[in-house]
């Protein structure tokens, strides 16, 4: 299993607007083949920035979800709301103390 963080930063005037869209999609992100968790978070001082994290079994599903149309047109909405470049991590999880 691997990890794939997104640092995310919206225009003021679009989280509402991201919110929403998330909201209604994130079930079926979730939903997809090897996914095993999603996860969202806002920074706490710099309200504007958004983290997503996803737990997937291989990489090979993170890429078959990434090629999809869902994906596709999902992140192409997201785009738009942006104000400064997204950052990405891919990253192997080696421990987890709850």
């Amino acid at each position: 299993m691997f990890v794939r963080i997104v640092k995310m930063s919206f225009h003021q005037k679009h989280i509402k607007e991201f919110l929403m869209m998330f909201e209604k999609k994130k079930a079926l992100i979730r939903a997809s083949k090897g996914c095993q968790l999603l996860e969202l978070y806002q920074d706490k001082n710099s309200p504007e920035i958004f983290f997503t994290y996803s737990y997937w079994n291989t990489e090979q599903d993170l890429e078959n979800y990434r090629n999809s149309e869902f994906f596709i047109s999902t992140w192409q909405q997201t785009k738009l709301y942006f104000n400064g470049k997204p950052e990405a991590w891919s990253v192997d999880k080696r421990e987890s103390l709850q």
